[in-house]
């Protein structure tokens, strides 16, 4: 008799347990990402490439990305996480008097700290969000005319939002817009002086911005 109360207590607090855990809030998302970016270079000082040829634009080649974010739920709406994304693509130079010409393999990877606000409660089926970010673009080049080239890292933002769909509490799928521009070089404009403060002068820069923009779709998973 003692036996048969022993194992209805243990499956009593075996039942408890996991009624506690299917109510316990999920605090993590994790987003596995496919898609397609269209990238825009900058202008560069016209440049011979021999042949007659001169370059006077370097472009990444539009093709597939895909990537993954982690996120910590801070609330019912905020999320802190982290985002990785690569595009892979080619590096192409824009011709004085028109045509491109290919110089080899170009990888884009992106590493973004994101903040995140999701609207409708933590329970809704349909969650529309947006973000923003702060990081750094790595640009991995192949070789271009056989040798090889060393990486550049450059500071960049991201800026996006989308729609989650959740099917059950741990399962949705996700479709994105994402948005990042990344810092490349800046030219000198003129030269500007305060009205304010004598010898007070400064060289003034043109920043030069190479642009993704990306389209994708994707599932998550809360725990």
């Amino acid at each position: 008799m003692k036996h048969k109360h022993a194992i209805v207590f243990c499956l009593s607090l075996l039942i408890c347990a996991n009624l506690a855990m299917a109510q316990d809030p999920k605090k993590f998302e994790l987003g596995v990402f496919g898609g397609r970016t269209g990238s825009e270079g900058i202008e560069v000082e016209a440049t011979a490439i021999g042949g007659g040829q001169v370059v006077t634009q370097l472009d990444p080649k539009s093709g597939s990305s895909w990537g993954f974010d982690v996120n910590y739920l801070a609330s019912e709406n905020w999320a802190i996480g982290f985002q990785w994304t690569r595009q892979s693509s080619k590096l192409l130079g824009q011709l004085a008097g028109g045509g491109t010409q290919e110089f080899g393999d170009l990888n884009l990877d992106n590493y973004h700290g994101t903040f995140t606000y999701h609207f409708g409660g933590a329970d809704s089926k349909v969650r529309p969000y947006f973000f923003g970010g702060l990081g750094s673009t790595v640009y991995g080049f192949g070789q271009i005319g056989g040798f090889d080239v060393d990486g550049a890292t450059r500071f960049s933002t991201t800026w996006g939002g989308g729609v989650k769909f959740f099917f059950t509490p741990n399962f949705g799928l996700k479709a994105t817009v994402r948005w990042t521009p990344t810092y490349i070089k800046s030219d000198p404009e003129g030269i500007w002086c305060s009205p304010y403060y004598p010898w007070g002068c400064w060289v003034v820069g043109n920043p030069d911005y190479s642009q993704q923009a990306e389209l994708s779709a994707g599932i998550v998973i809360r725990f």
